[in-house]
């Protein structure tokens, strides 16, 4: 669907808001009136094609990452969004990569406190993405206090954390005062959230968030409308 229609489809299914990787080719203000608040968005991902996946760790891409960064910031803005996610890339192991990642996050902490937004950092799991810079907690946990600053807050997506580390309640008990939202979908197949081996009936009243919860899954059957059975269920929970 074209995104404000996803949008509208959402709220009709019963979400409460949104999240969006990508929606720079939909006007912020069309997004902005689609009838849902937008929780977060992502940096410009870099050239897909050569294979990138975020910028702001990759050595040699600076102004290309500051642009995205600055192009976030606004859209994000423009329609009406609380965070950026700034997505680190591909540099695992790479000269450079980590000095560059926290000089790329300072800046764009500095570029959105103003606007009050938030900056987001999001560990990825080294089986879904193989060389992306984060992978870990501990290294999310480091960057953050590293850089310093009171709006770069931790994406906790429990499906990641579940592939890295195993127990998510553990994991989330250590962070919590660093998680500035928190996403979930089945593991180990990243589907539905209602079947895998992380109960989350049980598991997401335990974490005591406040905040939102995004479902960030792919739908098994393809049909994202036909596998929302889930969510009655889940917002009972709240």
């Amino acid at each position: 669907m074209p995104l404000p229609d996803a949008v509208a489809a959402a709220r009709r299914a019963g979400f409460d808001a949104v999240e969006c990787h990508f929606p720079y080719d939909t006007p912020p203000a069309d997004l902005a009136a689609a009838g849902l608040p937008v929780i977060s968005l992502n940096t410009p991902p870099g050239d897909r094609a050569a294979g990138e996946f975020g910028l702001a760790a990759v050595p040699g891409r600076i102004a290309a990452a500051r642009a995205g960064i600055a192009q976030a910031v606004d859209y994000a803005v423009a329609a009406g969004a609380g965070a950026v996610h700034v997505m680190a890339g591909y540099s695992q192991g790479a000269a450079g990569a980590e000095d560059t990642f926290r000089a790329n996050l300072a800046h764009a902490c500095d570029l959105a406190a103003p606007q009050g937004l938030t900056v987001l950092i999001e560990p990825l799991n080294p089986h879904d993405a193989p060389g992306y810079h984060l992978a870990s907690l501990d290294h999310a946990l480091s960057i953050i206090a590293a850089v310093g600053r009171a709006n770069l807050r931790l994406m906790y997506d429990c499906y990641h954390i579940a592939r890295i580390h195993g127990d998510v309640g553990a994991a989330f008990a250590r962070t919590r005062d660093v998680v500035g939202h928190v996403q979930f979908a089945g593991v180990p197949d990243r589907g539905e959230p209602d079947t895998g081996t992380v109960d989350y009936r049980t598991l997401l009243p335990a974490l005591r968030w406040h905040g939102p919860f995004g479902a960030e899954y792919r739908p098994r059957g393809g049909d994202t409308l036909a596998g929302l059975g889930w969510l009655g269920a889940f917002r009972a929970l709240a």
